[in-house]
This record gives C-alpha cells, sequence and structure tokens, in this order.
C-alpha cells in the first residue's frame, strides 16, 4: 500500500478499484463492473480461496468500515487484491468484460511481439494454469502462436490464475476478425548470402538414408559395410566381416 497514501478510511476505500487498476503493475487487469461483484453467483467458491474474505469483499466494492491495526488491514489488503484477481478471471470471459479487454488489446497495452518477424503483433496475457499459485502470468502472441514472459518484473509476479486459461481462446472465437494470419516467415542462416540449412537438411537425410541401409544390412547379417556408428575399422573382426560379404556376394 506504498502507492496509495489517504488522510481518512473513506477516501482510502472509496476507490479502491480506481486505484487498483491504475497502479504501477497492474496494468494487465481491467475495471470490474460493481454490478459483477455484488453478485454472489459470479463469486461462487470463492470463499474457500481467499483469507478474511467478506473483509476482502467489503473493500473491494467500498464497503468497508471495520477499525483494525495496520498489520489486520494489510492482511485484507492482500486477500482484497487475490480476491479481485479471481473474480477477473471469470469476469473477462464475459462480454462486458471481453470488450474491456479488446480496448487494451488494441491499444497494446499488454505489450508487442518480441519476435522480430510477428513485427510488433500485440500480445494478449493468460495463465497457464487456472489454479493460483501455479505459474505466473505468460504473454501470448497469435500471430506466432507463442508465449513470452513480461518485460516487467511488476507483471512477471502476477498470478496466471487472475486471466486464466480460456481467455485468450474464447476472445478469438467471439471476435474471429482478429485472428491473424498465421506467419509462415522464418529466419533462414546464410553464409556470405547463401542459405546454410539447406545443406544441412541434405546431410540429415543422407544420414538417415546411411543408418538405414546399415539396418537393413545387419538383418541380413551383414555387417561393417559402413564405417561409424560406433564400429572400428581394420580390426580382425572387420576382417572376418569383410569375409562373410564376399561369401554372400559369391554365393
Amino acid at each position: 500500500m506504498d502507492e496509495f497514501n489517504s488522510d481518512t478510511d473513506s477516501d482510502y476505500t472509496s476507490y479502491w478499484r480506481d486505484w487498483f487498476t491504475s497502479s504501477r503493475g497492474n496494468e494487465y487487469f481491467c475495471e470490474i463492473d460493481e454490478d459483477y461483484l455484488t453478485d454472489r453467483f459470479n463469486l461462487t467458491g470463492l470463499s474457500a480461496d481467499v483469507q478474511y474474505y467478506q473483509y476482502a469483499l467489503d473493500l473491494v466494492t467500498d464497503v468497508f468500515d471495520l477499525d483494525c491495526d495496520d498489520d489486520m488491514r494489510e492482511q485484507i489488503e492482500k486477500s482484497a487484491r487475490h480476491l479481485y484477481g479471481l473474480v477477473h478471471a471469470r469476469y473477462i470471459t464475459t462480454t462486458r468484460g471481453l470488450g474491456k479487454m479488446l480496448d487494451k488489446y488494441k491499444k497494446s497495452d499488454f505489450g508487442k511481439c518480441p519476435r522480430v518477424l510477428c513485427h510488433a503483433h500485440p500480445l494478449l496475457p493468460t495463465g497457464l494454469s487456472d489454479l493460483p499459485t501455479r505459474a505466473s502470468v505468460k504473454l501470448y502472441c497469435s500471430k506466432c502462436e507463442d508465449l513470452y514472459n513480461p518485460k516487467s518484473s511488476r507483471h512477471a509476479n502476477i498470478d496466471g490464475a487472475y486471466f486464466g486459461t480460456s481467455f485468450t481462446n474464447i476472445l478469438f472465437q467471439v471476435y474471429p476478425a482478429l485472428v491473424p494470419e498465421k506467419n509462415k516467415d522464418r529466419y533462414s542462416p546464410r553464409v556470405f548470402g547463401f542459405k546454410v540449412h539447406g545443406c544441412a537438411a541434405l546431410e540429415r537425410w543422407q544420414e538417415e538414408r546411411r543408418l538405414e541401409m546399415c539396418r537393413r544390412l545387419r538383418a541380413l547379417g551383414v555387417g561393417g559395410v559402413f564405417q561409424g556408428e560406433g564400429e572400428e575399422v581394420g580390426g580382425e573382426d572387420d576382417m572376418d566381416e569383410d569375409e562373410e560379404v564376399e561369401g554372400v556376394l559369391e554365393g
């Protein structure tokens, strides 16, 4: 609570959601409508996951009036932030929640893809688990379909459960026009202007064919034809195998 100073408890609680969403490090969150927060159906099952649940809910909904010491206040504030995050994961899958997150997405509030060939495509926050404390939030690029860590340490410490695993998929299902054309551009390493991956691919293909031929010859009882793969060349065993090969050829 170092970022928020207030002279009275009334000022402290009157604008809690405004304070929370405007605080540094909370830029990924949108503001949850009050009517959503006050509908008990939307909060089903959360009381077991949040300490001081009722006090935390009172703080989030601006009706907190408990006279308590600073330590207790700090614990309730921590619980209020956790409660807001859990409700946020549910809210952003609703029509209004999707609309608010869409506005932030269009403004690139969540950042831009660091991959050069994605040309600064906007990112979306997503979780790797719907359960709290399992993993921090990640950023999803719909163009390269990959995940990235947030640049800021403040954002990197946000629990991924506050956004859930379904939000990004639901957003693109509701707004299919946002789905970008898949990026087929790939970086091709070159040496003095010449591509090198083609030669590497050819060598891999040749090696695979050689190993396949080795396996086929061993199945026929013929060995020592190719050098490598742990086989010693020039030994007595090779001489015996050469004699066996000659016998096979003569037969």
